[in-house]
C-alpha cells in the first residue's frame, strides 16, 4: 500500500511543478512523468483490489 501512496503523492508533485513551470516542453515532460507514476499508482490499486487513483487535477 506504501507505493501506491507514494507513487501518487510523487504524481502530484510533478503536476505542482509543471503547473507553475513556462517552458512548455519542460512542463510536458513533467506531466509524461506524472502520468507515469499515475500509471504504476492504478497498476498498483488493481494488485490490491481497489478502485483506481482519482484523475490529475486540471493543470494550466
Amino acid at each position: 500500500m506504501k507505493l501506491l501512496t507514494e507513487y501518487l503523492e510523487r504524481a502530484v508533485q510533478l503536476e505542482g511543478l509543471a503547473a507553475s513551470e513556462f517552458d512548455s516542453a519542460f512542463k510536458s515532460q513533467l506531466l509524461e512523468q506524472a502520468a507515469s507514476y499515475r500509471k504504476l499508482a492504478a497498476k498498483r490499486a488493481r494488485e490490491y483490489g481497489l478502485p483506481p487513483p482519482s484523475p490529475p487535477e486540471i493543470v494550466p
